[in-house]
Order: structure tokens, then C-alpha cells, then sequence
């Protein structure tokens, strides 16, 4: 009752912690809704402020290039003013949508196009008066025209439009404040109290465990009993089943019985070690029934191995059920029958062969099964001609009747009719001829039923017995004399009666030397002792004592040097008694090999030893049993401290977990679960200093188990030296921010002077030029032309600098679309070279629209340029698919070409091959392309032959969610 009180407290203490986070979570959700809504309209403030500066910047742009147009009548000038008109437009479209909730703002709007409109039109009338060569007319309008006025109000409109979009930020930043201080004072408070809940829930659970930790050890000590338990029966298999027969446990005796490891048949059907008949008649299935139906059901039956052989087994299911009598599985205990009737039969044919007399195993039908060498000698057979045929062939009359039931009897009765009683019949060999016999019958058990072994004596006459006697030692002798090892047959007394040929080859000596000799003479020690009985054992015990089982020994020469011997002893029945035959093997070649294996361990010692790391070799146990002195230097221990100890006192924690079996995986396959990887932990010296390491684990068998060897290494400095280097990499990121705005700050702040400078040259030139010396003139022709120069490169290292600092976020871009607009803006150089520009259909990229129409407008415009008059320019742009997210662009021409060492050169910062008097331009043009092809995460190249035109490769990604497949896939 206390206990079901302490869990409904602990229930409803969780059920109120998790209530109060649901609400925190609500009211949380609700603000992060406001203040992503807040910052969103933060966010569109700046984006209506930057293109309110782009809008001011492009005017700014437009009476620049028209002021330098009127002065200097450069086309250039026309270029950089209609491209300035296309972004003036761009820009003001971008405000107008921005500002659709602001009434105030679209009022302005429309006075700015009403300026912008005016401004255009004096501009146009300046430009056509130029067009006419009314020079001084146009020139007049510069300094004191309506455009001049129109643009002073067109700046304060946009200032207006700042200073209102200014107001808003500061506005909206107040709400975002605000709604964030709400959201943390709810946080705090929620979260206090739901610790307060959760600690008195987690008091209530810790004093319960306290008490039903006590239950559980007592529990955990029985379960380990039992599982021990389980796991030594060897001689049964016991196992556990769910509800349909899958394997759930397995202990080392269903392991050895089935040749299946737990890893190999955990979660598989018990059915699997059934014969595929009785898998296909349900057998598994009706056992499991009826073990269910009556709760124990015992039955005896044949299973498969896992190499496919079979065995008799005798097997109890018992029925497992709940509390509430579901059926939870099943327990299996089985006993092996096989391997009692194995060893059985084994020693029965042993004892068949070697029977003196011809031995006839016959079943119940009357069909011989069985046969031994001397059948096949009475009876003039090949045992292969005897198996299967009826015994009437060898026995026609008087045997097969007493394997045959009548009304009277059964069929057990008549083969023991006369069973265990001499029974003299007439034999009929092969060759017709017949011989008397006497044969003795007895029963044998089998799994095909009763078996009758009958054996067969002839007793035609002595003779006859001498003779087969005889043959039967030569053969005898036949196979001693064939057999691998040294044979010595010895005599109860230790004497020597026979041996073989490789007897004489191991022990040097002729045979004639050891027949009759000692068998001390050749094993002194260890041999003769298992052949003496004494008060307390019979002759038969002293025998049979190591019989069967090899022995270990030391054989000695006749030269006197010794070798290790093992030796197989068995006894042999004969006239003179019961002799011994000793089978005996040189195993130096075996010791040699257990020797380099003990010299072997002594290496990899050594290897432990010079490691470079720490060595630490784990049990499954975690219990360190080898380590090196590298890891007494890392972890500041003796040997003989460390050795013995747990690893976690070294690395307390991620390493003894991967070598923790648990309930569903072997001690093998945690071990396993890291070998061969790098694994970052935390170590502990013994100091209690930490520091951090890197382990590689592989595993090591040997004799007492499979072991873990752990190579340690200390990568304090590396882990220092990574601070330091993420570090460096943020003062660069820093520093590359601050010069990039540098740069654009020094740029458009030069340009303002720099126009007046250039403007005032070029009207020295018109105004002067000749009326002064020729001196003259050429110095002011150097001024104009410096002047355009620096003004051009400033405005190409503005446009490099803004590539980073200036670019729009990356949105689905038609890259056809904005190559009609480099288009639009390349017009001028398209009409008066005279160039045939052509494209496939484009795709939509991922991409800054501007940036990208920057991109073509270099490209096309340097591809327009660079040609060799009087030739047409011929330019045509294609994508295709590149086989992954990204299409590759190609930018083709028929221009001048580049020599291949240039490739790389062309696209750095001021790079020239030609002269300028040759080709206009600064050198910057391909460096912007390389930066904003590399801003999107694509690289440009080149390829071109000199004289036979060039080809730009460019890639950039597709649209997000797209899949950019090869071509033709």
C-alpha cells in the first residue's frame, strides 16, 4: 500500500513538472513567434535602408558617367550611365515593394519617380545636344541646369525615406527587447518551480530505491547462481522460447550440441535443427501446442546440426506463463542420445572387428546390416556384396526362423528364442560350398528397433581354425607394419613381443635388438608403472588406468639422446594373456613449435615495451593484466600499482562500457564494437590531474579468453594546438571583413574627387589644346588620360570589394534572365563591334540576380574586346548538367585566345597581357568573376589555343531540392 502511495506521489509530482513545462513551452512558443515576427521586420527595415543607399549610389553613378559623357564625349561614360539607369529602376521597384504597408513611403516614391523622370529627360537633352557636337551648350548644362536642382531634391527625398525607415528600426527594436525580457522572466520563474517539483519527486524515488535496493542485489546474487549454473551444464542444452519458438537464451551445452553459436540463431525459429519433413508436417509447431495444452511435454526425435548432420536428442518442453496464465515461452532441456549411442557403436565395432569369429548383424526382416572382416572370410563375400542381402544367402536354413512371429508370438519373442545359446547350422559360402558353424544370437537396441548380432564360428575342422588364425595375425602384422607411428606391443611383464618398422627408425635399433628387451630400455620413465598392479588394483586397472588417453613421455635412443614422445595405449587379447599396444608419436616438431611460441610472446613484450604510446592490455573483466612503461609515464603509476586494478581508474569513463556485455550482445561483440577506430576519452592520472587521450582498441585471444589491447595516446598539445589554430583562422576571418570594407570605404569615398579631377583635365584639353605649346598639350593629354584611368580602376576595385561585402542573399535565379540584362547593358559594344551573341536555353540557378548579371556583362564584354579587327565577334553561351547539383556554364568566343601558361595569371588582381594603348581596362574584370563564381560555391576555368578563341567554364548550383542530373541520364 506505502509503495503504490510513494509511485501515485511520484506520478502526480512528474504529471505537475510536465504541465508546467507545456505551458513554459506554449508561452515560450508564442514568444519566439513575436520575436521572429519583430525580427523580421527589423531585417526589412535593413533591406529598404540598403536599397534606399543603392537607389542614392546609382544617381550618384548617373550624373558622374553623364558629366564625364558631356565632357569628354568617352562612350564608356554612356555605358556605366545606362547601366546605373537599370539599377536605379531595379532598386526603386525593389523599395516600392518593400514599402507597400507604408502609405507615407509610397507617397515618396512616386516624387522620386517624378525627379528621377525630370532628371532623365534633361540628361537625354544634354547627351543628344553632345551627340549634335554642341559641345559648349551641353557643357553649360553641367554646373548650373534643372538636372542639378532635381538632383539636391532627389537626395532629400531619400534622406526623408531613411530618417522614416530609421524611426521604424528604432521602434521595432523596443518590441523585440520587450517581448524577450517577458520571455525570460516566464522561463525563470517556470523552470524554478519545476526543479522544486522535480527534486522533491526525485527525493521520493531515491528513498524508495534505497529500499527495493536491498531486494534487487539479493535477486541479482540469485540470477548470477542460476546463470552460472546454466552455463556449466555441458552435457544438455538448455534454452528458453518465446510464445513461437524464437531463441531467446542458449547456454554452452545447446552450443556444443548444435555447432551454433547464441550470436548465429538468437531471434531465429527453433525449428530451424528439425528435418525439413518435419518441418513441412508442423511438427514444431504441434510440440510447442502441446506443451502449451498440458504445461510439460516430453518427446525423443532427430535435429540437424549446423553442418548438417543428425542426432537423437530427448528433449522436455515446459510452459512458461505470467501472473495472469499468458503464455510467456518456453523452457527446453535435451540430452544428446546420439553421442552415448556414438561412443556405443564405436566401441562396438570395435569389438566387431576385432571378434575372433565372423560377426552378422541382421534386422527384423531378415536383411544383413552389419558385417566383419571375418564374415567376409567364412563366407567368401565382399562385405559390400553381403550388406542388404538376405541372410538365408549365407544361412539358408534355421537362422531367418527365429527372426519371424507367428499367431503365438511376437516378433521379440522369436529373435529370443534361442538368444545367448550355442546353435550348431550348415554356412553355404559363396562358391556353393558349405561348412558347420555355430552361432550365438544376441539383442541390440537401435533407432531402426531390435537387432539381432549373430556370431559365427566355424568349426569344420582345428586345422581350418589354425590356418584362419594365422592369416589373421599376418594381417594383423600387415597393419602394424603400415601404420604412421611406432608400434610396441608389450607384454605383461614389460617385454617387448612386437613392434614395427618406424619403432625401429625412431629408437635406432635393429629389431631383433628390442624384441624380448625391456620396454624400460627404450621409455625409462613413465611407461612400465601403468602396466604394474599392486595390493590395492587389480592387473586390469594398473592397465586400463591411462588407456585411451595420450600421455605425455620421454623416449630414449639407442644412442642415448632423448625426445618427447606421446604415447596411445590399448589392450590386445591374446593366447598369452592380455598384451599392450603402444602407439607412439615424436611430437619434437610440436614442442619446437610450442617453444617459438613462447618466444613469440616474449617479442610482442618487447614490441609493448618500445611502443611509443601507452600499452594497457584488459580482460573482459576490465581488469588491466599487461601494460607498458609508456603508460606508467603517462599515468604516473608503478607497474605493480596498475596491474590487477580496474581500467576505470584510468579512464573513468567510455572505456569499460564497450567491453560490458549485456543482454543482447556477447562479451565478444561489445569488445568489438570500437576495435580498429580512434575514440577521444578523458584519462585520470593518479595524481587525479585529467587530460586527454586518443584510444585504439584490437582485440587479442588467447588461451585464458579473448583480451582487449588499448594503444594510449596523450593529445594534450594537439588539442592546444587546435585551440590555437581556431584562433588564427577567426583573426583572419576578422581581419579579411575589415580590409574588404576598407577597401570599399577608400574607394567610394576617392571617387567623388577623383571625378571633379578627371571632369576639369578633360575640359583643359577641349578648352586649350593647341592653343599652347605642344609640351603642354601632351601633359594635360597625360593627366586626362591617368585621370580615366585611376577613375575606372577605383569603380572596378569598388565593384571587387562589394562582390563580398554588398552581395544579396542567394534566391532561384533565371541565369537567362539576367543575361539579357548584361545584354541590355553590353548594347553599345554588341552595335558598334558589330558581335553575334547567341545561347541555349539557360536554366534557373541559385544565385545573387546582380552579381550573376555582373558575371555575363565581363565575360560577353571581355569576349567582345578582345578580337582581332577587322573579324566578327562571335559569342555563345551554354549550360549543361554536370551530373550532380550544379551546371556547368561555358562562355565561348572566336577572339585572340590565351597561351596556356596564362591560365591561372588572368583571373588575379591587376593582370594585363596586353599593352593599353593596345586594349582599354584595369585588370580586375576576370578577378571579380573569379570572386563572385566562388562566392556561390562554384570555380571558374578556361580553355583556349592562341588565335583559335576561348572557352569560360563556370558552375553554379540549381535551385535548392533540385537534383542535377548527367546528361542524357
Amino acid at each position: 500500500m506505502t509503495k503504490c502511495l510513494a509511485n501515485r506521489a511520484v506520478q502526480l509530482a512528474f504529471a505537475a513538472a510536465v504541465a508546467i513545462l507545456l505551458i513554459v513551452g506554449g508561452f515560450a512558443y508564442r514568444s519566439i513567434v513575436v520575436s521572429s515576427e519583430s525580427g523580421h521586420w527589423v531585417q526589412h527595415t535593413h533591406d529598404v535602408l540598403e536599397n534606399l543607399q543603392e537607389l542614392q549610389f546609382a544617381m550618384e553613378t548617373i550624373s558622374s558617367s553623364v558629366r564625364g559623357y558631356l565632357l569628354t564625349g568617352d562612350e564608356t561614360h554612356l555605358d556605366r550611365y545606362r547601366a546605373a539607369r537599370s539599377s536605379l529602376e531595379q532598386h526603386k521597384g525593389a523599395i516600392r515593394e518593400l514599402t507597400t504597408d507604408n502609405p507615407l513611403q509610397q507617397d515618396r516614391i512616386l516624387v522620386l519617380e517624378k525627379l528621377a523622370a525630370a532628371r532623365f529627360e534633361s540628361v537625354d537633352e544634354a547627351i543628344k545636344l553632345r551627340g549634335n557636337q554642341e559641345f559648349d551648350t551641353a557643357s553649360e548644362a553641367i554646373p548650373a541646369g534643372p538636372g542639378l536642382q532635381t538632383t539636391v531634391e532627389y537626395r532629400a527625398i531619400v534622406r526623408q525615406m531613411q530618417d522614416e525607415e530609421r524611426r521604424l528600426l528604432v521602434l521595432r527594436d523596443a518590441d523585440v527587447k520587450q517581448s524577450v525580457g517577458r520571455t525570460k522572466i516566464t522561463l525563470i520563474f517556470a523552470i524554478a518551480l519545476g526543479l522544486l517539483i522535480t527534486v522533491a519527486a526525485g527525493w521520493s524515488v531515491q528513498r524508495d530505491n534505497a529500499r527495493r535496493e536491498k531486494a534487487e542485489l539479493g535477486l541479482q546474487e540469485s540470477e548470477r547462481k542460476y546463470r552460472m549454473l546454466i552455463d556449466g551444464v555441458r552435457d544438455y542444452a538448455i534454452l528458453m522460447l518465446g510464445p513461437l519458438g524464437e531463441i531467446r537464451s542458449w547456454n554452452p551445452g545447446a552450443e556444443r550440441m548444435s555447432g551454433c553459436t547464441y550470436e548465429e540463431v538468437a531471434g531465429q525459429n527453433y525449428s530451424r535443427f528439425f528435418t525439413e519433413n518435419e518441418i513441412k508436417l508442423g511438427r514444431p509447431q504441434e510440440i510447442l501446442r502441446l506443451a502449451a495444452a498440458s504445461g510439460e511435454f516430453e518427446e525423443q526425435g532427430t535435429r540437424v546440426r549446423k553442418d548438417g548432420t543428425r542426432y537423437q536428442v530427448r528433449t522436455t518442453f515446459t510452459a512458461s506463463r505470467d501472473p495472469s496464465g499468458n503464455l510467456r515461452g518456453f523452457s527446453v532441456i535435451s540430452r544428446d542420445l546420439s553421442e552415448s549411442n556414438k561412443e556405443s557403436e564405436v566401441k562396438y565395432r570395435g569389438l566387431l572387428e576385432a571378434a575372433p569369429d565372423a560377426m552378422v548383424v541382421v534386422n527384423q526382416g531378415g536383411d544383413i546390416v552389419l558385417v566383419n572382416l571375418q564374415a567376409e572370410k567364412q563366407f567368401g563375400y565382399r562385405r559390400d556384396e553381403l550388406l542388404g542381402q538376405k541372410v538365408t544367402n549365407i544361412i539358408p536354413i534355421g537362422f531367418a526362423e527365429r527372426l519371424i512371429a507367428d499367431d503365438l508370438r511376437s516378433a521379440e519373442d522369436a529373435s529370443a528364442q534361442q538368444i545367448e545359446t550355442g546353435i550348431e547350422l550348415i554356412a553355404q559360402r559363396k562358391d556353393g560350398s558349405e561348412f558347420p558353424i555355430e552361432i550365438m544370437l544376441s539383442p541390440l537396441q537401435s533407432a531402426e528397433g531390435t537387432l539381432v548380432t549373430a556370431a559365427i564360428r566355424n568349426i569344420s575342422v582345428r586345422k581350418a581354425a589354425e590356418t584362419h588364425l594365422a592369416q589373421m595375425e599376418g594381417r594383423y602384422r600387415g597393419l602394424l607394419e603400415a601404420a604412421p607411428d611406432a608400434m610396441v606391443v608389450v607384454n605383461q611383464s614389460g617385454e617387448i613381443v612386437l613392434l614395427n618398422v618406424q619403432a625401429e627408425k625412431q629408437f635406432g635399433y635393429r629389431r631383433d635388438e628390442l624384441l624380448g628387451q625391456k620396454v624400460t630400455n627404450i621409455i625409462p620413465i613413465g611407461f612400465a608403472e601403468r602396466l604394474i598392479a599392486d595390493d590395492l588394483r587389480s592387473t586390469e586397472d594398473a592397465l586400463a588406468q591411462q588407456i585411451g588417453t595420450g600421455i605425455e613421455l620421454i623416449a630414449e635412443r639407442k644412442d642415448g639422446s632423448e625426445f618427447p614422445i606421446e604415447i596411445m595405449l590399448s589392450p590386445l587379447e591374446s593366447a598369452e594373456g592380455t598384451l599392450v599396444t603402444a602407439a607412439i608419436r615424436n611430437i619434437s616438431v610440436r614442442k619446437a613449435a610450442e617453444t617459438h611460441l613462447s618466444q613469440m610472446e616474449g617479442r610482442y613484450r618487447g614490441l609493448l615495451e618500445a611502443a611509443p604510446d601507452a600499452m594497457v592490455v584488459v580482460n573482459q573483466s576490465g581488469e588491466i593484466v599487461l601494460l607498458n612503461v609508456q603508460a606508467e609515464k603517462q599515468f604516473g603509476y608503478r607497474r605493480d600499482e596498475l596491474l590487477g586494478q580496474k581500467v576505470t581508474n584510468i579512464i573513468p569513463i567510455g572505456f569499460a562500457e564497450r567491453l560490458i556485455a549485456d543482454d543482447l550482445r556477447s562479451a565478444e561483440d561489445a569488445s568489438a564494437q570500437q576495435i580498429g577506430t580512434g575514440i577521444e576519452l578523458i584519462a585520470q592520472r593518479k595524481d587525479g590531474s585529467e587530460f586527454p587521450i586518443e584510444i585504439m582498441l584490437s582485440p587479442l585471444r588467447n588461451a585464458e579468453g579473448t583480451l582487449v589491447t588499448a594503444a594510449i595516446r596523450d593529445i594534450s598539445v594537439r588539442k592546444k594546438a587546435a585551440v590555437v589554430l581556431l584562433q588564427k583562422v577567426d583573426e583572419l576571418n576578422r581581419s579579411n571583413e575589415e580590409l574588404g570594407q576598407f577597401a570599399y570605404i577608400a574607394s567610394h569615398d576617392l571617387q567623388e574627387p577623383l571625378r571633379m579631377v578627371a571632369s576639369y583635365t578633360q575640359l583643359l584639353s577641349r578648352r586649350y589644346k593647341g592653343k599652347l605649346d605642344t609640351d603642354a598639350d601632351e601633359f594635360i593629354a597625360f593627366a586626362v588620360d591617368g585621370a580615366s584611368r585611376m577613375q575606372r580602376l577605383i569603380q572596378d576595385l569598388l565593384a571587387y570589394s562589394r562582390v563580398g561585402s554588398k552581395g544579396k542573399d542567394l534566391l532561384e535565379t533565371s541565369s537567362e534572365g539576367a543575361l539579357q540584362q548584361a545584354l541590355v547593358n553590353l548594347r553599345g559594344a554588341i552595335e558598334e563591334g558589330g558581335a553575334l551573341v547567341t545561347h541555349d536555353p539557360l536554366p534557373a540557378v541559385f544565385a545573387d540576380e546582380m552579381q550573376l548579371v555582373q558575371l555575363f556583362q565581363n565575360l560577353v564584354g571581355n569576349a567582345i574586346k578582345y578580337q582581332k579587327k577587322p573579324r566578327v565577334p562571335r559569342i555563345h553561351i551554354s549550360a549543361v548538367k554536370n551530373g550532380g547539383k550544379k551546371w556547368d556554364f561555358s562562355i565561348k568566343d572566336n577572339g585572340l585566345g590565351i597561351d596556356p601558361q596564362y591560365f591561372e595569371r588572368i583571373f588575379g588582381m591587376f593582370q594585363r597581357l596586353h599593352k593599353r594603348d593596345e586594349f582599354a581596362g584595369t585588370g580586375i574584370g576576370l578577378a571579380i568573376c573569379k570572386k563572385i563564381v566562388e562566392r556561390h560555391g562554384g570555380n571558374i576555368s578556361v580553355e583556349s589555343e592562341p588565335g583559335q578563341g576561348s572557352t569560360f567554364h563556370f558552375a553554379l548550383a540549381g535551385p535548392p531540392g533540385e537534383v542535377v542530373r548527367a546528361a542524357g541520364g
